[in-house]
């Protein structure tokens, strides 16, 4: 069973802002992704460290930085600093088990959430904390290790005049933040045909492995919809935040967003129903099949005891010479033949009676 607990017990002690990284190393080193645009051209190139994030914006255009990686604190703070955030922003940025939320510094706006993605091989979730600061005119992104749903916005970025391109740095923390959202409803879709496989092994075959496998999609499943109910909290402040980094055409975009957070905390709900009504279906499953197996060796013990009882009055061995009492059947040629007949013709008899009442 994967190892769930999570450790935070490192930063105990310590004062507020510190920058300590809390949780999983996930990646050998640090990756830096630049990414500039404008209405005419979009550049994108990695940089070697840190240090060469400091004056690289370049208004008109918009910066984006990505970062992979959080457990080079130093590094971290080397861009924090360069872009004027404060230290309980890095503090959030590198404690990766964060409760979703959006927080409003006046000049700065910072989102925390959980990114998900769906491993149909293994037919499990995986997350990873994505945190977004959006300034004037650059969004600062920071991921626990490469590999994103943010490919589609990539490829928007890159293919032309698209609104994306003539848009500020505002909807690009939209465009990022809808990516993320629209992952959930992939992870959605693949809870929903496991639940279906699941379904299907329980009605064919309700074995102990099946318990286990609905018992771990079934956690999954929480964990995620307990990620999932701050986030509707975060995007319902994000909508009614007063900060000018958001422009009037982008906020229609923002209650988009919170409707499809209400969609998925929606679905969520629905899968988590229809998993606690499997475990029912387990045990009604497992029930049945008990009541059918007691069913055939009930019959099998119906039609065996007065089989029984006739083997055991033959079985007395009576000596129709000791006493007045005689067993004629003892003496008789076709005796055995008889008794055998006796208890195939009960057996029968049982046998159609328990037809009729429709016991079998």
């Amino acid at each position: 069973m994967k190892k769930r607990v999570k450790r935070l017990s490192g930063k105990i002690g310590l004062s507020p802002g510190s920058a300590v990284h809390v949780g999983e190393k996930r990646v050998e080193a640090m990756a830096i992704q630049l990414t500039q645009y404008d209405g005419e051209a979009v550049d994108e190139r990695p940089l070697e460290n840190a240090r060469d994030c400091a004056g690289v914006l370049a208004p008109p255009r918009t910066t984006w930085i990505n970062v992979d990686g959080l457990h080079e604190v130093d590094a971290v703070q080397r861009i924090g600093a360069d872009f004027g955030l404060h230290n309980l922003v890095i503090e959030d940025i590198l404690n990766t088990h964060q409760r979703a939320k959006c927080e409003d510094l006046d000049d700065r706006l910072f989102i925390a959430l959980r990114m998900y993605r769906w491993d149909a091989g293994g037919g499990e979730m995986h997350s990873e904390q994505v945190s977004l600061v959006l300034g004037e005119g650059f969004v600062l992104t920071f991921q626990e290790q490469p590999g994103d749903v943010f490919d589609g916005v990539r490829h928007r970025l890159r293919a032309g005049k698209t609104k994306i391109r003539m848009r500020g740095a505002d909807y690009l923390a939209y465009a990022l933040l809808d990516a993320v959202v629209d992952g959930y409803f992939a992870v959605l879709e693949g809870v929903g045909e496991s639940i279906e496989e699941l379904e299907e092994r329980i009605l064919e075959n309700p074995t102990p492995e099946v318990v286990e496998d609905l018992h771990d999609l079934r956690r999954q499943v929480i964990l995620f919809r307990k990620s999932l109910w701050p986030l509707r909290e975060a995007v319902a402040n994000l909508e009614r935040t007063q900060s000018g980094l958001f422009q009037e055409e982008t906020r229609p975009f923002l209650r988009d967003l919170y409707d499809h957070t209400y969609q998925v905390l929606d679905a969520v709900e629905t899968h988590r129903e229809m998993l606690s009504g499997m475990l029912d279906l387990y045990a009604s499953m497992v029930g049945n099949r008990m009541n059918e197996i007691m069913k055939v060796l009930t019959l099998f013990a119906a039609i065996f005891i007065p089989l029984t009882f006739i083997a055991g009055i033959y079985g007395m061995n009576f000596n129709p010479e000791a006493g007045r009492l005689n067993m004629p059947e003892l003496n008789w040629a076709y005796g055995y033949p008889f008794v055998w007949g006796l208890m195939a013709v009960c057996a029968l008899l049982l046998l159609l009676y328990f037809k009729r009442k429709r016991w079998f």
